[in-house]
């Protein structure tokens, strides 16, 4: 395949990204947007957009500045209006997440040109930016002396008659756009130019959380790595992944077809353009030293997809799969539409995701994780673990949920990973070690003093680590030059922080161990600051329980036996890696489906 250039945009971006991952290899950390997650979805914007209609009407087109309320404050739109009609929305400076506003942006912009009215469906993993959107039309409407109406965050477009539409007919249909789903179908018609491969996104962008991704990890003999020296993992690197992840919990044979994928991985995405050049230890990366893997790698499979035209449905929802005689033989969808058809295919790939998203579902199969939050994007809701269920489909590892220790509040970002960082409540108390992790670090921190506990660093915890770095530049951390001016910004305890903080550094410098401190002791926090700090819950980060695939990713019946006609790969699966494994598995269902086509 031809190599081909990123979207400039998105690569450009990078710096106004607003959230990040990391983790060390088999640590899978992955990020979410703040308006993709389900918690976001149920905040109030900072203000809605109350509207009247000017006296007069400008003649000619006449191009408006205006302003809306997103997620990260004030939009700037330029709306151009011509008698009664809105012809032109142009972009300004805002504090969106790029990663989300250079895919909805597009797609909200044809709706409102398109309905000639800022009442029209918000662009679904991305609503308060579409609300921030229509509102600033409806500011330039009333500039322009057009009637407008009010803006909320339920402001929606007319309902739509329900509508069953004849069935649809393709080779592969892949369920779900994220990283995975668009693996399986890349993959599938690069082995099969000819096959008619189709992607339903039940969401109106793609690429699911993977476009937040810090780190891509798990990736072995990669240019970066040679280029690093690290030898483990470029020479004899099959031998050393399969050894490394032998007890990681994926059957051998799924562990041996990992490592050959993983083997791969790296040059599969320079071929399309996307280059990882910063492997910073073991099997860990990042696009660059300051850029993340995932918006560069995201951005690059879409730009694919589209090259090798792979039929795309975005805001189409799978919602059951067509059995005839044991055999999956497609899907049935509905759409924004409000229209359902099915899609006819000789193969099915279902890559939807987990259920993070989900507190039913959550509280049914891991009784107590419903009651944290979740930094995974609001996708994330299971949608066919019910039918998976009802075709008597293997489910594994369904209570097994990977709690992310540190995520922003009230945004949404995945923070931390600073050489040293301390846990302290609005007593400037530390409460719990900082090793402590999963549903009893999240209780613990919801159980103190209005549930609000802080994550405190150095200057050398700044340095350690670049998402600290990052967050601290893009002012989500407090700063002080000492303690007590850090406690003050934090809204804490001063005295109790400066009371800790010494307790900490004696028994440090002493050795000294306790209930609370064990590893965390390794050094003392600097004598001197600046100091920063950032306030933190703990968060469903992913499900690790999904439908039991076989390594070759067909989904297996209770029995064990295959299901014919049907795959899976990524967070709807039960693997014990994350990302760049359902990247891999996504690959191998593309490849297995293009090579049993008929």
């Amino acid at each position: 395949m031809k190599k081909t250039k990123l979207f400039h945009v998105m690569a450009a971006s990078v710096a106004a990204l607003s959230l990040a991952a990391c983790s060390g290899s088999g640590n899978p950390e992955t990020t979410a947007a703040p308006e993709t997650t389900a918690a976001a979805a149920t905040q109030a914007p900072a203000a809605e957009a109350e509207t009247t209609k000017a006296e007069t009407k400008a003649e000619g087109p006449v191009t408006y500045d205006a302003k809306g309320s997103g997620y990260g404050g004030e939009l700037n739109l330029k709306v151009t209006i011509d008698g009664d009609s809105i012809t032109e929305l142009e972009l300004g400076d805002h504090h969106e997440t790029n990663v989300v506003m250079d895919r909805a942006f597009p797609v909200i912009r044809e709706r409102i040109l398109e309905a000639n009215s800022p009442v029209v469906d918000s662009v679904t993993a991305a609503t308060f930016s579409s609300y921030a959107v229509k509102a600033a039309v409806a500011d330039a409407m009333t500039q322009a002396g057009m009637e407008t109406e009010k803006i909320s965050m339920t402001t929606a477009g007319p309902e739509k008659e329900a509508k069953t539409l004849d069935d649809v007919t393709a080779d592969i249909v892949v369920v779900g756009g994220g990283p995975s789903g668009l693996a399986a179908a890349i993959t599938a018609k690069q082995a099969n130019k000819n096959a008619h491969v189709l992607v339903v996104e039940k969401m109106d962008i793609l690429s699911g959380n993977g476009k937040f991704d810090m780190n891509f990890y798990d990736l072995i003999n990669s240019e970066a790595q040679k280029a690093a020296g690290n030898e483990k993992w470029t020479v004899n690197q099959v031998e050393n992944f399969i050894e490394a992840k032998s007890t990681a919990g994926d059957s051998e044979e799924r562990v041996k077809v990992w490592a050959e994928q993983e083997n791969v991985l790296d040059a599969w995405l320079r071929d399309m353009g996307v280059e990882l050049d910063y492997n910073y230890g073991a099997m860990n990366h990042m696009a660059k030293e300051d850029q993340y893997a995932g918006e560069v790698i995201q951005a690059g499979m879409e730009e694919c997809a589209r090259e090798l035209d792979i039929d795309i449905r975005t805001g189409t929802k799978g919602v059951d799969l067509i059995m005839e005689d044991n055999r999956c033989t497609g899907v049935s969808v509905e759409n924004n539409d409000n229209e359902s058809y099915n899609i006819k295919a000789q193969y099915t790939i279902i890559a939807t995701g987990g259920f993070c998203s989900s507190k039913e579902l959550l509280a049914e199969y891991a009784p107590g994780f419903e009651a944290l939050n979740t930094s995974n994007q609001m996708g994330t809701t299971g949608d066919f673990v019910k039918v998976f269920e009802k075709n008597g489909f293997k489910l594994e590892q369904m209570d097994n949920v990977r709690v992310f220790p540190n995520i922003i509040v009230p945004r949404r970002d995945l923070t931390g990973g600073a050489d040293l960082s301390l846990l302290v409540n609005k007593e400037g108390a530390r409460f719990i070690s900082e090793n402590a992790g999963g549903l009893n670090l999240g209780t613990t921190i919801q159980a103190q003093p209005d549930g609000a506990v802080y994550s405190i660093t150095d200057k050398t915890g700044y340095d350690s680590f670049y998402r600290i770095r990052k967050h601290v530049g893009l002012g989500y951390y407090s700063e002080g030059a000492t303690l007590a001016e850090l406690a003050e910004a934090l809204g804490i305890d001063a005295e109790g922080l400066e009371k800790t903080v010494s307790d900490f550094n004696m028994a440090a410098e002493a050795g000294t161990e306790d209930e609370l401190l064990e590893a965390v002791a390794a050094r003392p926090l600097d004598a001197e600051g600046p100091y920063y700090g950032v306030r933190i819950e703990a968060a469903n980060h992913m499900t690790k329980g999904g439908v039991s695939c076989n390594e070759n990713a067909q989904v297996l019946y209770e029995d064990g036996s295959v299901v014919d006609g049907l795959y899976a790969a990524g967070e709807v699966t039960w693997q014990s890696g994350g990302y760049s494994q359902s990247v891999a598995f996504g690959r191998v269902a593309g490849e297995q489906a293009a090579a049993n086509l008929k």
